[in-house]
């Protein structure tokens, strides 16, 4: 069965003809497969690809788009919004910078959601079919199914295997609230098939997924209010942080309801009604457009988990449970991304493919839990984070001390005009040792691999200090954190021997 994408224009068109071709004839079955791959999301295809090319031979299956959320749903198309979204922003504020933008700043909506497409569908060559055929993967379309500890079967046919990886991914997942179902909404997959811009757009969730979409939405000419159970935007960041991202928001004009639970939805003449109670009473808002930005669900259901003995939980459980080898309760049978890892995130489904690729292959002993994993959720200013936060290493015990450097103290972010934002360090008290840290910024994405190298190469916050950074840089924010430690360890005792010193060499 080919998955419905829509628009089908031309752009859609060429993401099919790449990622699910119509004409794809499934091969026929090797005898036995070093590695059999299901799902060609981000993990089965780094897992495939880097199988293949070490000689293996491999098996890639996929019931879906290959390319996974990230290329169809995620990242991709997320991304290439936001920098239209961003561009908007820019242009609104070009006066402050000594530009003149005359009238008012037009968005083109149904345009800015074609160059996605259009951009997506460049992209989806990279993970195309043919693509892996042509790095030597026997690529298959369809449904897979264990029938057994080494065998899978795919469109009738079965593939027996010495190793396997179990690379599903997830998907988003529709809350239980009554008439929302019926009254239809919006999520990750679906919202970009929107070719009209929505005038009024309620989004559920004021995480990293939801809190993109409320800010690009936004800036696109939409009316946004962001409902949120909890009593801050990105309760899993520094509250400082979060504080940050909720004052642009508002100044932004999106509408932020905390501490509030959707209880029912309704559909009019007019709109969708959602009902929801906050500080225990009722409410209301009436929107075009409902987008769920929480809540996801690993795809372990119809892949005869129990049949290859695997131990998983389905609903918004684990997924499957693996080891910090990733390794199932299945020895033969591995794991990786998004169905099996606390954090869903392309890069740590990348890193942990990488891992599958060398315990399954090699009887390596890489772990998971050696990962130093960063993320970042990409609004303006982006909020990056890698290691422990304050409140993390509070609950550990963990004795720490904190290193800050306010980007309206930074020559670059000044001259930028973006001062709303920071670079916190956490290390070890009585020490360098970095611990964790945030970075607030424009490009903090970009920013937190200094830290996170850092920090996987055990490199103290000291040595930051003495690491030359180009002038003028935001980066040097990094730099000047590292001198904040320093200066801490100059002691009036040392600082009065240096003294004495310097009077003695005069």
């Amino acid at each position: 069965m080919i998955p419905e994408v829509s628009p089908l224009d031309e752009y859609n068109q060429e993401l099919v003809a790449n990622v699910r071709p119509v004409d794809w004839v499934n091969p026929e079955p090797a005898p036995v497969y070093n590695l059999v791959v299901i799902g060609a999301g981000t993990a089965g295809l780094v897992t495939a690809a880097g199988a293949a090319g070490l000689g293996a031979k491999v098996a890639l299956v996929e019931r879906h788009l290959m390319g996974g959320d990230c290329l169809n749903y995620g990242c991709v198309p997320s991304k290439a919004i936001i920098r239209s979204s961003r561009l908007c922003a820019e242009l609104r504020r070009a006066g402050a910078l000594g530009i003149k933008v005359p009238g008012e700043v037009e968005v083109d909506f149904p345009a800015v959601m074609a160059r996605m497409r259009r951009l997506r569908a460049g992209i989806s060559q990279h993970d195309s079919a043919r693509r892996f055929r042509d790095l030597g993967v026997d690529v298959f379309l369809g449904q897979a199914r264990f029938t057994g500890r080494d065998t899978i079967e795919v469109d009738g046919k079965i593939l027996r295997f010495k190793k396997a990886v179990i690379a599903t991914g997830g998907r988003a997942v529709c809350p239980s609230i009554p008439g929302l179902a019926e009254a239809g909404y919006l999520t990750n997959e679906s919202v970009f098939s929107l070719t009209e811009r929505p005038a009024r757009v309620l989004v559920m969730g004021g995480g990293p997924i939801g809190c993109e979409f409320a800010q690009a939405m936004a800036r696109l000419g939409c009316q946004v209010t962001l409902l949120h159970k909890y009593d801050r935007l990105m309760n899993r960041e520094d509250p400082d942080a979060a504080r940050i991202v909720q004052k642009i928001f508002l100044r932004e004009g999106i509408t932020l309801i905390y501490n509030a639970k959707p209880t029912r939805v309704a559909k009019t003449g007019t709109g969708k009604t959602v009902y929801y109670e906050h500080e225990g009473q009722e409410d209301v808002v009436e929107v075009d457009e409902i987008l769920i930005g929480a809540g996801r669900a690993p795809n372990v259901e119809g892949l005869g988990l129990t049949a290859a003995g695997v131990t998983y939980e389905g609903g918004k459980g684990r997924g499957v449970m693996v080891n910090d080898r990733l390794q199932t309760s299945n020895p033969k049978i591995y794991a990786a991304g998004d169905v099996c890892l606390p954090y869903q995130f392309t890069h740590l489904a990348d890193a942990s493919a990488r891992i599958v690729i060398q315990n399954a292959l090699f009887f390596g002993g890489r772990k998971l839990s050696k990962l130093t994993i960063p993320w970042c959720t990409y609004t303006d200013p982006e909020v990056a984070h890698v290691g422990l936060s304050e409140q993390e290493a509070r609950e550990r015990k963990i004795a720490y001390q904190v290193f800050a450097k306010p980007l309206k103290e930074v020559d670059r972010a000044i001259i930028d005009g973006e001062e709303e934002g920071f670079v916190k360090i956490l290390v070890k008290e009585g020490s360098d040792k970095i611990l964790g840290a945030t970075i607030v910024a424009s490009h903090a994405g970009e920013m937190i691999s200094e830290v996170t190298c850092a920090m996987a190469g055990k490199v103290g916050l000291s040595a930051l200090a003495g690491v030359i950074h180009p002038y003028p840089t935001q980066a040097e924010a990094i730099r000047a954190t590292g001198d904040l430690y320093n200066r801490t360890r100059l002691t009036p005792l040392v600082k009065n021997l240096f003294t004495r010193y310097l009077a003695w060499r005069r």
